[in-house]
């Protein structure tokens, strides 16, 4: 097949848009321009690579299987693009993180200040909903470099921590517990739980605290967005249980409060994550060393004010 890796990249936005439009605006090329790229691959390869449904299209059998050795190819390309930046000591170009949705609250303000120490760096940052996607993500080689709580055990990468990561148990300012100073989790039972989804680190996280503790949540809801349970929890639907990184603007502004619970806030550790085969271009080693230098002190700078406003 005489497939350029031009035309790969245009397959794969297309395909990960689900529309042609979407993918050119992505591209900055014209509809037209990736139709006629799309033809050609499809040419080439001598199946139909997508199932057209008026403006959208999906992956054909054919197509997602294609895709897989696109992303292979494109990720194989970027490892030399990488290697030959080393070589050449150069800190430029592209560098893509990936971070599950809790990290978007202090990963951002990071970035900023890298940005300042390294001009010459475009940073793409790829926000998931739970851990789960960003392993395959990396698994993919999508991402140069990701942020998470607990390291995948499922491929071969180097974690490093970098900061404690604390979660904690937040109520609308009207709780009844909130009156009588600490209690033990069980304090909890009556009283509905707004939980994050399976396969978040906030939810395996709770789950292994109330194991520890032998208690058993009545859940009453189950959301895979932080800024839809904080919404819930003021309006008086129930308690949760989340990352202190996600609740600052909230408990600074009165509209959370923390509960005092035996144990809490639950520690965890933040991650810097890369596949073990995975060679580092100077950009993603400078942000690596950045934020393992610099991230602890950010975060709790951050946090250690929360506790105390948090409590009233």
């Amino acid at each position: 097949m005489n497939i350029t890796f031009r035309q790969l990249r245009v397959f794969t936005e297309v395909a990960r848009h689900g529309s042609m439009a979407r993918a050119a605006e992505a591209l900055h090329l014209t509809p037209p321009a990736v139709s006629m790229q799309i033809k050609e691959v499809e040419t080439q390869v001598g199946l139909a690579l997508f199932d057209r449904h008026g403006r959208t299209v999906s992956l054909s059998t054919a197509g997602e299987y294609f895709l897989v050795h696109a992303k292979r190819l494109l990720a194989a390309l970027k490892d030399a693009d990488d290697s030959m930046s080393r070589l050449k000591k150069l800190e430029h170009g592209l560098l893509t993180i990936g971070l599950v949705s809790t990290a978007k609250y202090f990963v951002p303000h990071l970035l900023a200040r890298f940005r300042q120490e390294h001009p010459g760096v475009d940073v793409r940052l790829r926000v998931v909903g739970n851990r789960g996607q960003l392993v395959e993500m990396m698994e993919a080689g999508e991402v140069d470099l990701s942020i998470m709580g607990r390291p995948p055990k499922e491929i071969a990468t180097r974690a490093e921590a970098f900061a404690a990561h604390p979660l904690v148990f937040v109520c609308p300012p009207a709780h009844p517990l909130l009156s009588a100073g600490q209690h033990d989790v069980s304090a909890l039972a009556p009283y509905p739980l707004i939980a994050r989804e399976h396969g978040s680190g906030t939810r395996a996280a709770m789950e292994n605290f109330f194991a520890e503790h032998r208690f058993a949540p009545r859940i009453a809801m189950e959301m895979s967005s932080n800024e839809t349970i904080k919404q819930a929890v003021i309006a008086g639907l129930g308690w949760s249980f989340l990352s202190l990184h996600t609740v600052g603007l909230e408990l600074r502004t009165g509209l959370l409060q923390l509960l005092d619970i035996t144990g809490a806030p639950v520690m965890r550790m933040w991650n810097v994550v890369h596949l073990n085969a995975k060679v580092l271009s100077p950009a993603a080693e400078a942000f690596r060393y950045f934020i393992l230098e610099q991230g602890e002190a950010h975060l709790l700078a951050h946090d250690t004010p929360l506790i105390g406003a948090g409590r009233g």
